[in-house]
């Protein structure tokens, strides 16, 4: 196919489609870093209306990584449906952002549509837009899991309660879950990434999860965010494990530098499948990805970093997660440089998943290195849940101890939901109204403290760990 367009007295060319799309991405660091972006913001402007002309068939007929040199691209292409496929088949990716945006595009439309898009129609059609276009599409599509509560319902935002500990101290971990599940935190998960990762801490702590959420009945589901091939070993020793969590990728080379393929993730799957440990559900996988990690993996194939983001999603699409994170600024400015490109990115991200059929969250965050501050961060946070994303991240203080990153804190949930409207997973939130630390109407209860059982359960977490 012939790439090109006229921009004023200039005409440009682009070699191929991959060209094509670098130069047409908002402008990011990682896409300079890896020599692919657009060198001026005419050049950008020229990419972005070339591509608008481009037939969103082209996308299966010219893989950006070749079919046979990558399992990724295999499973994109092997399970795209024409059927759904058919109402977009004569559109340009123009065209498609046209109807999109158009009240014909309404919840139950883009449901049909999921198995039609690819990742990489997705993030074509993502370059064309601006933000408050990337929030309106998003906020149409609706995608709902389940394991021991309802994630991703109408008028619902969930959150992570991330209790992280430098040195995996059970009492500080303890504490800290307490801490947000007072808060109203902890639907989406409670997810522990690990100080020492090795079997033996894993399914300590996985012990020390379920004794908290079985002794209290708390409509949640637990999960130690450690490698794959961990996960495995610890339900094999008949470890109480709710979720399989892995980073993945968008390309085969990427995520064998995670030491991955799609094989083993449907091995883990299955295993966790065959626990039974779900209530409401059984979706029983948790991903997370970020722009970024192919490249920073020399796996990246020339392409630029917010399709390969995308790309990931066909992995996670396979696998019927409960949750996927894009852990949007976590990488470092080296890919996204600054808040402007972060908050960018995170709403792309949203985008892309949510069209993909994904129960998508956000961990809004930045290093301490980045040009980027906590204003920044209560910018993406508004405008992802405005978006109607998922979930998001509840740390202590919204300082990760652990991780050394700056994410959401505690209450930055509260103070979202209180904007919005919006309330925690609906078995999750009658559990605080029952242990009185929310009230009726949703908010916080007055005066609420901390329940006697909960103080006898951090007394002998300490006592344990002296």
């Amino acid at each position: 196919m012939n790439f090109s367009t006229v921009l004023g007295h200039q005409t440009y060319h682009f070699a191929d489609l991959k060209t094509l799309l670098a130069k047409a991405s908002p402008a990011r660091s990682g896409d300079y870093l890896a020599g692919i972006a657009a060198a001026t913001r005419e050049e950008r402007v020229a990419a972005q209306w070339a591509l608008a002309d481009v037939p969103l068939a082209a996308f299966l007929q010219n893989p950006l990584i070749p079919y046979e040199q990558d399992e990724v691209t295999r499973l994109i292409l092997d399970s795209h449906d024409p059927d759904s496929f058919t109402i977009l088949n004569a559109m340009t990716v123009g065209d498609f952002r046209n109807w999109l945006l158009s009240d014909a595009a309404d919840s139950n439309a883009l449901t049909a549509i999921r198995k039609a898009v690819t990742p990489e129609m997705a993030a074509a059609v993502s370059k064309l837009m601006r933000v408050q276009d990337l929030i309106l599409v998003a906020r149409k599509c609706r995608v709902t899991t389940a394991f021991r509560n309802t994630i991703g319902l109408p008028g619902c935002l969930s959150t992570r309660l991330q209790p992280n500990h430098p040195t995996d101290s059970a009492a500080g971990i303890a504490a800290s879950i307490v801490d947000g599940l007072l808060y109203g935190n902890g639907d989406a998960v409670i997810g522990i990434n690990p100080a020492t990762d090795n079997i033996q801490q894993v399914t300590t702590l996985l012990h020390l999860l379920d004794d908290f959420i079985s002794r209290f009945e708390i409509p949640t589901q637990s999960c130690v965010l450690t490698h794959v091939t961990n996960s495995l070993l610890a339900m094999e020793q008949g470890a109480p494990l709710d979720l399989v969590f892995q980073s993945i990728a968008g390309s085969e080379a990427a995520n064998r530098s995670f030491g991955i393929h799609l094989d083993m993730l449907k091995e883990a799957r299955q295993a966790a499948l065959e626990l039974k440990r779900g209530t409401v559900g059984n979706n029983v996988m948790y991903f997370e990805t970020g722009q970024g990690s192919a490249l920073s993996a020399n796996a990246h194939h020339g392409v630029d970093q917010q399709t390969m983001e995308a790309r990931a999603y066909a992995v996670a699409r396979a696998f019927d997660p409960l949750l996927v994170n894009t852990v949007v600024g976590f990488i470092g400015p080296e890919y996204l440089y600054d808040g402007k490109q972060i908050i960018r990115a995170g709403l792309e991200d949203h985008f892309c998943g949510k069209l993909l059929g994904l129960p998508m969250g956000c961990d809004i965050c930045y290093t301490n290195h980045v040009e980027a501050d906590q204003d920044d961060m209560d910018m993406l946070l508004t405008q992802f849940a405005v978006a109607g994303g998922t979930f998001i991240m509840g740390i202590p203080g919204s300082d990760d101890v652990m991780l050394n990153y700056q994410t959401t804190s505690f209450h930055d949930a509260l103070y979202v939901r209180q904007v919005l409207g919006l309330k925690p997973a609906p078995e999750f939130e009658r559990w605080l109204v029952r242990n009185g630390i929310f009230n009726e109407t949703g908010g916080l209860a007055t005066g609420a403290a901390l329940p006697d059982s909960f103080q006898k359960w951090l007394r002998l977490e300490q006592q344990h760990g002296q």
